[in-house]
């Protein structure tokens, strides 16, 4: 991978020819997560803002680029010399998935982790029929190059009612001190595989009663991976999301 980048190990991966496809879904996964990294880019907020960013602003090759896009790639001329929350970093890219850096890591000391991973088709969330099961273990590969202990790894993705855009994201981020032991006291599903989370979260969610929710995987200690519905954000009821 070019610029630092790993290639998480999901589907194939995207070589520098193919790179234009996930520039142009950089900018609009940081809007689908609820950044808002210039005035510019918030003026209007909608919940297709993500698909509008990515139609007209991330492709590098454009006529005036740097005057177009406001947070360019890091690697990119215009990118260059700009602080964190003012640029788009790449964790890893296949050909289906990217992962990218949450601004939220902006300003927070070098042991904080909030990454974003999300498919490069549209799919709106959790409640899309069409959402990738790639997409876990894409997410889960991108996670332990940044977050070496997996058992302080987690994965979590919001209700469509506590998220501002619908442009499927998986937030990479650590467990909260002490959100195992809250895990070891409710009801969880567990599957041996990543390729199974989203079945089985739909199934935990309809003998609940959920009609919306999100879903946290962390590891099991016994083997395969925990999956635990809410109907709140498992984000920040389960894991470190924000270093402040």
């Amino acid at each position: 991978m070019d610029g630092g980048r790993i290639d998480a190990g999901v589907g194939e991966p995207v070589n520098r020819g193919s790179a234009k496809g996930v520039r142009r879904v950089v900018l609009g996964v940081l809007l689908a997560a609820g950044t808002c990294l210039s005035a510019s880019a918030c003026a209007a907020p909608t919940r297709g803002a993500l698909w509008a960013t990515i139609a007209t602003c991330l492709d590098p090759g454009v006529a005036d680029y740097c005057g177009r896009c406001a947070t360019p790639l890091v690697e990119t001329t215009c990118g260059q010399g700009r602080g964190c929350g003012e640029t788009t970093e790449v964790w890893a890219e296949t050909r289906e998935y990217v992962a990218i850096r949450d601004s939220k890591m902006c300003g927070c000391p070098g042991e904080f982790v909030h990454g974003l991973a999300i498919p490069r088709t549209q799919v709106t969330g959790v409640e899309d029929p069409g959402r990738p099961d790639g997409i876990w273990q894409f997410a889960w590969n991108a996670g332990r190059q940044r977050i070496g202990d997996e058992t302080d790894l987690a994965l979590a993705v919001n209700p469509r009612r506590l998220r501002s855009q619908d442009q499927l994201h998986v937030h990479i981020v650590r467990l909260l001190p002490g959100a195992r032991a809250r895990l070891a006291g409710l009801a969880v599903a567990r599957v041996p595989s990543l390729g199974e989370v989203w079945h089985a979260a739909a199934r935990s969610a309809a003998s609940a009663g959920m009609k919306e929710y999100g879903v946290l995987v962390a590891r099991d200690p016994e083997g395969g991976f925990l999956v635990r519905v809410e109907e709140g954000s498992p984000e920040k009821m389960y894991t470190r999301y924000r270093c402040r």
